[in-house]
């Protein structure tokens, strides 16, 4: 079958690949849609990050060339054997989490906490930029029936964006700051309405992206390149916003992220990064402000799910290009790095 992997830095190939079947506890699913999402594109420019490179990763087994691909859906065509609970025909979004289950975090039930997290299509694994994927079935959703097999694709980057709010201090009625508004921050805003925010600051260079914040229900869009962004927060809140959310890994945004916030205030750190970022403690120690990371999910899936069904994280506000897998990069990774208004390719996985 035909696949997308991932061979080194800049290097990812359209190659025949073996068809994998399912073993014991996993389901083989034919793969519908799958996101390129920003950790895939931090793996291109600047990988390896998450891709083992040298030795197997320990839970998957493999390492380098690996299919890429981790948000993606698809419908089941085959159960392994002890499988229960799906079936042959059902539409399924796949959490794509490596966790060992065995460590004080999985212990503690905060498998994204593994001490050997890995995820599949970054870490090795059947990924989604193929024809097939196999992977274990409790890593598979069902989806509702009223909800389109593409929303499926959407479920994983959703998932980031509520778990991020809901691991923040956030209440209902709190003022919050978005530093970036790629698929990850865009989706965001929509889980800080879901939870109640009352106002919504979203700092983006993009004019598209910020149009696009404001439409899914930024309270205001700022441009860094023209006014100060910190200022501008501060001006518009009053003293500053209860929680920001740093969403871009650019070093010099994350001093800003912390500056946004009120005294007492909290900045998450949700990207993942290529290089260090420093700030100065004073900004934090004489505030009494907190700064909180925050990877991947855990538990969320079906709240996504059902969100979506009320009309939340929408594909057809969100996905700007659908593309084969033929010309993953020059029309996929490429256009991300060069089309600043793209917001969320989807790639139609081959027949």
């Amino acid at each position: 079958m035909k696949a997308a992997r991932w061979h080194a830095a800049k290097d990812i190939r359209v190659e025949e690949v073996e068809e994998p079947s399912p073993g014991p506890g996993e389901i083989k699913l034919k793969v519908a849609w799958t996101g390129i999402c920003g950790s895939d594109l931090h793996e291109y420019l600047a990988g390896p990050i998450f891709v083992p490179v040298g030795e197997n990763h320990p839970l998957s087994g493999d390492k380098a060339p690996i299919v890429m691909g981790h948000e993606y859906c698809g419908e089941v065509t085959e159960l392994g054997e002890g499988v229960t609970g799906l079936a042959v025909g059902d539409r399924v979004a796949i959490e794509p989490i490596f966790a060992c289950d065995e460590c004080p975090p999985c212990r503690e039930g905060l498998y994204n906490l593994c001490e050997h997290l890995g995820f599949v299509g970054l870490s090795g694994g059947h990924g989604g930029f193929a024809a097939y994927s196999v992977v274990p079935a409790r890593m598979a959703h069902k989806m509702p029936d009223d909800l389109s097999i593409e929303q499926g694709a959407l479920v994983e980057p959703a998932a980031v964006a509520l778990h991020a709010v809901r691991s923040s201090k956030l209440k209902a009625g709190d003022k919050a700051a978005v530093f970036g508004a790629g698929p990850i921050g865009l989706l965001t805003i929509e889980a800080l309405k879901v939870a109640g925010a009352s106002e919504i600051y979203v700092v983006e260079m993009s004019e598209k992206r910020r149009e696009k914040a404001m439409e899914l229900g930024a309270t205001l869009a700022i441009d860094p390149a023209s006014e100060d962004a910190v200022e501008r927060i501060r001006e518009a809140s009053g003293v500053g916003v209860h929680v920001a959310f740093e969403v871009t890994g650019v070093p010099k945004v994350l001093p800003q992220a912390i500056e946004a916030t009120r005294f007492d205030g909290q900045t998450l750190v949700v990207s993942i990064w290529e290089e260090e970022a420093s700030f100065h403690p004073n900004a934090v120690v004489l505030r009494e402000k907190e700064i909180r990371g925050t990877i991947g999910y855990r538990n969320v899936y079906p709240a996504v799910l059902e969100l979506m069904r009320q009309g939340y994280f929408r594909a057809d506000r969100l996905v700007t290009k659908r593309i084969g897998i033929d010309r993953i990069v020059e029309d996929g990774f490429e256009a991300l790095v060069a089309e600043k208004s793209q917001i969320k390719i989807l790639v139609e996985a081959p027949a």
